[in-house]
């Protein structure tokens, strides 16, 4: 069990830096349309970020948190509304992703605000997460 809890931990990590990273590199590539000091495209650095380091580590995230719950038989109304902040995260992953196919095709309307709001309702769902879980009752 103390495996799946330091797995779930450091893969839940790497989600939430993904979730604050992509907005910020979504607003960076809509304020540049043009391409990054590495000389790769910001739409080809966040499609590789999305899709080979975000994603995973979600899915990891997920499934590990899954099996913490199954194997510990934790059911109490905290983990119902923590389900629910994750599923919020979940969404701002699906719509940053939405965001890059966007900023591919080059279409930057409302991609500004969008990225902001992504940023804001991730941050605000991470702290959720975070205050549902040190406040847990121990039984």
């Amino acid at each position: 069990m103390p495996w799946i809890k330091i797995l779930h931990i450091a893969t839940l990590l790497c989600w939430c830096a993904s979730l604050l990273y992509l907005p910020a590199m979504l607003l960076a590539g809509a304020r540049s349309r043009g391409g990054s000091s590495f000389d790769l495209p910001v739409p080809i650095i966040l499609r590789f970020v999305f899709t080979h380091i975000a994603t995973p580590f979600a899915l990891l995230a997920i499934m590990s948190g899954t099996l913490l719950f199954i194997v510990g038989q934790i059911a109490m109304g905290w983990l119902v509304l923590k389900l629910a902040a994750v599923s919020g995260m979940v969404l701002c992953h699906v719509l940053c992703g939405g965001l890059i196919v966007r900023l591919e095709r080059d279409r930057h309307r409302f991609l500004l605000p969008a990225s902001g709001l992504i940023a804001v309702t991730s941050a605000v769902l991470m702290l959720t997460v975070l205050v549902l879980v040190l406040s847990k009752p121990y039984v």
